[in-house]
């Protein structure tokens, strides 16, 4: 059976604290601030859905960031929520 490794990529990440928002949306960009609501090209914040209310709209779909969650901006400019456990298995932070 074939076999490959992933290539060595870096990638620019935030991690989500539920305080943050100000720095989360220019990570995410795109954003427009109203009166009880903020959502941008590639997220949204609803409070009724998940604790600190991120949601991220992926390629794939929309996901819900919990708070701890890692946000990665992909090689193509896409953005994922990451668990803090599967973020340290597959990443080395570059200082």
């Amino acid at each position: 059976m074939p076999r490959a490794t992933k290539k060595p990529v870096e990638i620019d990440f935030h991690i989500w604290d539920g305080k943050n928002h100000r720095a989360m949306f220019e990570f995410l960009g795109g954003w427009e601030h109203q009166p009880l609501q903020a959502s941008g090209r590639n997220f949204e914040i609803d409070h009724g859905i998940v604790e600190g209310g991120l949601i991220i709209k992926t390629l794939e779909g929309e996901y819900c960031a919990s708070i701890g969650d890692y946000i990665i901006k992909g090689v193509n400019g896409e953005f994922y929520p990451c668990k803090p456990d599967i973020f340290e298995m597959t990443y080395d932070v570059v200082v």
